[in-house]
This record gives structure tokens, C-alpha cells and sequence, in this order.
């Protein structure tokens, strides 16, 4: 297996970085989970213009060319084989020790570190998405005001910790309320209630209020593909949990596993407790496009390899 790390591509053996580099000292960094399917990355540009607008707005870095990058991370695909894959892209601060003010030794510069690694994906058992998942609401809240929340830092942490909780009381996933106890995502995804005709979902970053949820790229895709499953879209601020409990329907959304249907929270079945007719209609839907456009390359057309 290799991997790609700073410009070139080596044996994951070999895939070193500096015990002072800012990600290990600090978690000073950002990273994005994507799939391939037939040799393609699905969203692939999509998820790297996130990388590069957090990496802008968090002053990690300003000049993340996302052309190359693309590039590269086709290129460790194509390196290790793989038809269908799980990718991660990592960027962090950099060697501390070349940081500016200091005085690296021959003629270093101070650059961010980008790694790129590319392994088999998760296979999921098929009965999650066909009987639906329990959820916890989580133990910990998010602030709507850090400026860091609604970016996918390195500072995974508490997230992790919280599925920890999740994973030994049963459940798939923890819910976050705010600190203003209105609904905000899961520990690694977003969320969607069903009312009706109408799918809901908390708003994100950049989307009115201040927000501590990621604008997902899952969660966008799901937007997009609503008409054609006869459904509208809001995007709402302040969902309750007497609105989460009420919901028809909810189901969950990440790169990995797509749509992940909920049947309870904690002891409160969702609806009749059983995977709702919207998330099904909604998972075949976001199902399809994924193979149109890893299969097709639709993707590759409509969003070319450029840095604009």
C-alpha cells in the first residue's frame, strides 16, 4: 500500500511526519472522508473546496490548490488498486520547528503537511439500513459561537468519546443538542426529520444563524435529490427534542454510510420503530447517483479540475 504524503507518493511504511508537527502536538488541522466506487471518487471536488474554504477561514492556509490535489488523490487510487475505497485527506500546521520566527536549517520553508491515504471501505451490515439504528442523545453540547465548530478539525476527541458511550449502551450514533438545547448533528453526521412531505434538517455553517454544524456533503446531496423523491427541504435553527421525538421519520447522513436510517432514540421509537417510506425513497435516490456518477464520471464534467 502506499500513500501520498507532501508531493510524492511512498510506501505506507514509509509515510513519516516530525514528532513536532502541529496536528500530533496540538490537533492543529483539518481533514475529509470520501468514497470511491469503480475507480472514482464520488463528490471529490466538492469535499475539497470544504477543505480549502476551512483551511482559509482558519488561517491554516490560504493558498490550498485543490486542482493538484484532486489529482493526487486519484493518483494514490489508482497506486493501490483500488475499485472501491475509503479515502482521507489529511492537511495539518506543519513542523513546528520551521514555524515563522524560527530558524530552519538548510533553507527549509514552513509548509502545511497533506497526506492522502486510501484503504478498502467499511462494509456495513446490510440490516442497519433495512431494520434502522438506535441513538443517544449525547452527553456533551456544541456552541453555536466557537469558530472552529461546523469545520472538521482534527479535534475529534469528544466526538470519538461520545460514540465510546454509544457503541457500550447499544446505539449507532449520539445526537448534539446546543448549548441552547436545540438539535445540532451527530457525533460524525448530520441529521434529517421527516414531517409529512417536508424533510428538516438543523441549519449548518454559513447558513443563517451561527451554526456548530458541518455543512456535510452528504447532507447537500440530500437537499438536491429531494424533489426528486417528492419531498421539500427547510433548514431550521432550532429543533427541539420534543420535535426530534415526534418526527415521522430520521435518518442520518455521512460520507461512509450514506443514509443511515434511525428507529429509536435511546427507548423512543421513531414513527412505528421501522425504516420510514421517505428515508427509503430518499437512500435508493442519493444510492443512484452515487454509481451515475462514479460509473459515468458525471462528476468529472460538471466539476473540472481547477482552483476557481
Amino acid at each position: 500500500m502506499k500513500a501520498w504524503l507532501n508531493g510524492r507518493l511512498v510506501e505506507l511504511g514509509e509515510a513519516k511526519v516530525s514528532l513536532f508537527d502541529s496536528g500530533l502536538q496540538h490537533g492543529v488541522g483539518l481533514f475529509e472522508t470520501m468514497i470511491a466506487r469503480q475507480g472514482r471518487v464520488f463528490a471529490l471536488m466538492e469535499h475539497l473546496g470544504r477543505l480549502r474554504d476551512s483551511a482559509a477561514a482558519l488561517r491554516l492556509s490560504q493558498g490550498l490548490r485543490i486542482g493538484p490535489l484532486a489529482r493526487a488523490v486519484e493518483s494514490t487510487l489508482e497506486s493501490n488498486a483500488l475499485e472501491n475505497a475509503r479515502i482521507r485527506v489529511t492537511i495539518t500546521g506543519g513542523d513546528l520547528m520551521l514555524a515563522p520566527g524560527s530558524s530552519p536549517k538548510d533553507g527549509a520553508t514552513h509548509d502545511p503537511t497533506i497526506s492522502i491515504v486510501a484503504q478498502s471501505p467499511t462494509n456495513y451490515p446490510s440490516e442497519l439500513f433495512e431494520a434502522g439504528v438506535r441513538v443517544r442523545i449525547a452527553d456533551g453540547r456544541v456552541n453555536p459561537l466557537d469558530l472552529f465548530a461546523g469545520h472538521k478539525t482534527l479535534w475529534y476527541w469528544p466526538r470519538l468519546a461520545e460514540l465510546q458511550v454509544a457503541s457500550a449502551a447499544g446505539c449507532a450514533e449520539s445526537l448534539y443538542f446546543t448549548t441552547a438545547n436545540t438539535l445540532a448533528s451527530g457525533a460524525v453526521s448530520n441529521v434529517f426529520l421527516v414531517r409529512g412531505d417536508c424533510l428538516v434538517t438543523p441549519m449548518a455553517r454559513g447558513e443563517g444563524d451561527p451554526s456548530a454544524v458541518l455543512p456535510g456533503i452528504t447532507r447537500a446531496r440530500v437537499m438536491a435529490l429531494a424533489a426528486e423523491v417528492g419531498v421539500s427541504v427547510a433548514r431550521e435553527g432550532r429543533l427541539t427534542i420534543d420535535e426530534l421525538l415526534a418526527s415521522d421519520e430520521v435518518f442520518l447522513t455521512n460520507s461512509s454510510w450514506g443514509i443511515l436510517p434511525v428507529a429509536h432514540v435511546e427507548a423512543r421509537a421513531i414513527g412505528g420503530g421501522t425504516v420510514g417510506p421517505v428515508t427509503q425513497r430518499i437512500r435508493a435516490a442519493y444510492e443512484a447517483c452515487v454509481d451515475r456518477e462514479t460509473m459515468d464520471g458525471t462528476a468529472d464534467d460538471d466539476a473540472p479540475y481547477h482552483d476557481e
